[in-house]
């Protein structure tokens, strides 16, 4: 894992910075005049972003989110990779892939056109290997300005196809989730985890007013969040991805999570722009794939 002495090459003065936080664990602090954000280097999980133009942030991290090495951050952008949920058919390998919980590094930095730059690389292990024996090199491009923009890029090394599923699990922190409204997928087929993974489809705009977990297929659009109560609206953009994940807990399990306060989920919503299930992907031999997205928050 790299320490705080070998960072120094990537650090840009005024711009990004890194430093041991929490748990242990080694951040990236990005501010520039457009916004700013932190990075935990363990899991190129992304903890913050908070557009300088916008009173709120716009990503949401729990006031008891737990930091501590292996162990995943409740909030922010976890990267779920190489499979979104459940393992296809080993149940006892961690649900959404191991690259949320292990450590990653720092390959490039940069900046431009207003926007400051970090790319940060999965460091692949034994332990990882035992989970995942295939020679697929993956990278996470992370930009930071007005708007908060992530390229998650996987290569297939190897010389024969890979099966990825994939997912950047994005926590948006809302006014209040029974006021928000999420725009975009009308028409849309979903699987309704719920309602043990039966198929529905979406007519209108969601609304929320108990545990929603669902997976849309088949969808490339931008997602649009209302929110009334802060007035504003955020844009989920994406590219590379055929899924929208959508998820709040509701009380009872956000209870049993441990990791809430107990009024914590009625501030955030998660919209994941994903490739699962019917849109799980399969890597050719030299083949790379990206799943790019972009959030950006306006006046309501």
């Amino acid at each position: 894992m790299q320490d705080l002495s070998s960072l120094r090459a990537f650090a840009i003065p005024g711009q990004l910075s890194f430093r041991a936080g929490a748990g242990g664990l080694v951040f990236a602090d990005i501010d520039n005049p457009g916004g700013s954000a932190s990075i935990a280097l363990q899991g190129a999980h992304l903890t913050s972003f908070h557009p300088k133009a916008q009173r709120e942030p716009v990503v949401w991290l729990s006031e008891k989110a737990r930091f501590a090495p292996g162990k995943s951050i409740r909030g922010g952008v976890p990267v779920c990779w190489p499979w979104f949920g459940a393992h296809a058919s080993e149940p006892t390998f961690p649900a959404h892939g191991f690259a949320r919980t292990v450590p990653w590094e720092v390959v490039d930095s940069g900046s431009a056109d207003g926007a400051t730059t970090i790319t940060l690389r999965l460091v692949f292990s034994d332990a990882t290997h035992a989970l995942w024996p295939h020679d697929t090199p993956v990278e996470l491009r992370i930009s930071v300005a007005d708007a908060l923009a992530l390229e998650l890029t996987t290569l297939n090394a190897g010389e024969a196809p890979v099966p990825l599923g994939e997912a950047l699990h994005s926590y948006f922190h809302v006014g209040d989730i029974a006021e928000v409204e999420l725009r975009g997928l009308d028409g849309c087929a979903y699987l309704d985890k719920t309602e043990a993974f039966a198929r529905k489809q979406q007519s209108g705009p969601l609304r929320f007013a108990a545990e929603t977990d669902r997976v849309y297929v088949d969808t490339r659009s931008t997602c649009v969040i209302d929110d009334v109560r802060l007035r504003r609206r955020i844009h989920v953009a994406k590219q590379g991805s055929a899924s929208t994940v959508v998820w709040t807990p509701w009380a009872d399990k956000a209870a049993a999570m441990g990791d809430y306060t107990a009024e914590g989920w009625r501030s955030m919503l998660c919209v994941e722009s994903a490739n699962a299930a019917d849109n799980a992907l399969t890597l050719q031999p030299d083949e790379a794939h990206v799943l790019a997205v972009r959030y950006s928050a306006e006046a309501l």
